[in-house]
């Protein structure tokens, strides 16, 4: 496991960088291969460059055939994180959030947890359509008759099904 690193730390590091070397599985994410790649975190003042540049194996599932199958998961991103004191704010407050406070923060004086944030990377890549072939065919249905259908229907959709036969006659 990646240990957090200390901010006030990182400005002492040479040119105020430390780079990683990633070469494990993370708790929380099941994969088949130990994530491999390269974490850099660099303090620029009044804000952290992370930089990443990984990859692993995940089983996902199909979401047209429902058939598991491996995807090889690349992440090759970077992010400002800025480094500012919290603001303190009454529980239960109600305010309107606008678009400058969407931004990640960290306390300047805090830690940088690297397991967490590649993380969270890794479940932004994975894909939000997940399919095992782009010729998928999905599910093959049945062939059904009309007769089977209509034995197959619920019981309580009889009355309906008596008037939807008296409107068409």
């Amino acid at each position: 496991m990646i240990q957090p690193i200390y901010i006030p730390h990182l400005q002492k590091a040479p040119d105020k960088t430390r780079i990683i070397t990633i070469d494990e599985s993370l708790p929380e994410l099941e994969t088949l291969t130990p994530i491999k790649g390269r974490l850099s975190v660099q303090h620029r003042g009044n804000f952290l460059e992370v930089a990443a540049q990984a990859e692993t194996i995940m089983t996902l599932s199909c979401h047209r055939c429902l058939q598991n199958y491996n995807s090889r998961i690349s992440v090759n991103t970077s992010e400002f994180i800025w480094l500012q004191e919290p603001e303190l704010e009454a529980y239960g407050v109600e305010r309107e959030v606008g678009i400058d406070d969407l931004i990640e923060t960290l306390p300047p004086q805090g830690h940088f947890d690297p397991t967490a944030w590649l993380y969270e990377q890794f479940c932004l890549a994975i894909p939000q359509r997940q399919l095992c072939d782009q010729g998928c065919p999905g599910i093959a249905a049945e062939a059904s008759s009309a007769s089977s259908t209509a034995e197959a229907l619920d019981h309580r959709w009889s009355a309906l099904s008596a008037l939807k036969q008296q409107l068409s006659d």
